[in-house]
C-alpha cells in the first residue's frame, strides 16, 4: 500500500512520516534492542522452559 494512502488513513502528514522514518536510532531503542536479544538468548538456552520470572 502506498505510504501516501496509509498516511491519509491514519490521519498523519507525509512530512511526519518522512521525519519518523529518517530519525536516528535513540540510545533507549539501542538499549532495549540489546536487552531483547539477551532475553531471547537466555530463553533459547533454557530450551524455552523459563518464563519471565526466571529470565
Amino acid at each position: 500500500m502506498p505510504h501516501r494512502v496509509t498516511c491519509r488513513v491514519l490521519g498523519v502528514s507525509e512530512s511526519w512520516f518522512y521525519k519518523w522514518r529518517d530519525k536516528p536510532t535513540t540510545a533507549r531503542e539501542i538499549r532495549r534492542g540489546r536487552l531483547a536479544n539477551e532475553i531471547k538468548r537466555i530463553f533459547d538456552d533454557s530450551g524455552g522452559t523459563y518464563g519471565f520470572p526466571k529470565v
